[in-house]
């Protein structure tokens, strides 16, 4: 869900990906053809580690860490800006946040008795 929102907002925002800067040596990745804000990357991990953290908090500390890194690979190889990671980080942290609230909403309506 994070992806698939993280893809329509490419599509709002229309930001291009940054300039690719020559010369360089061969590029670290693809560049994306799509545009840049919000990173879809950034967003599915940090989507991923709320998810996971709040099921073993122990592991936060290192999920976070690894969601991290994976955003600020994406601006390290250059198909990212900081701030589209960011927007990204914190869409994932949305989505993820909003699912679980909505399946706490669900379990307890379940669970209500019966009205009447």
């Amino acid at each position: 869900f994070a992806d698939a929102l993280a893809r329509a907002g490419k599509s709002l925002v229309d930001r291009a990906r940054p300039p690719v800067r020559y010369p360089q040596p061969e590029p670290l990745v693809a560049v994306p053809h799509d545009h840049s804000f919000p990173s879809g990357h950034a967003a599915t991990s940090f989507a991923c580690a709320t998810i996971l953290a709040t099921a073993v908090p122990r592991l936060a500390v290192p999920l976070y860490v690894l969601a991290a890194a994976i955003a600020f690979s994406r601006v390290y190889v250059g198909v990212h800006y900081p701030l589209d990671v960011l927007g990204g980080a914190l869409l994932g942290v949305a989505v993820a946040t909003a699912l679980r609230w909505l399946g706490r909403a669900l379990r307890r309506s379940r669970a209500a008795p019966p009205a009447g």
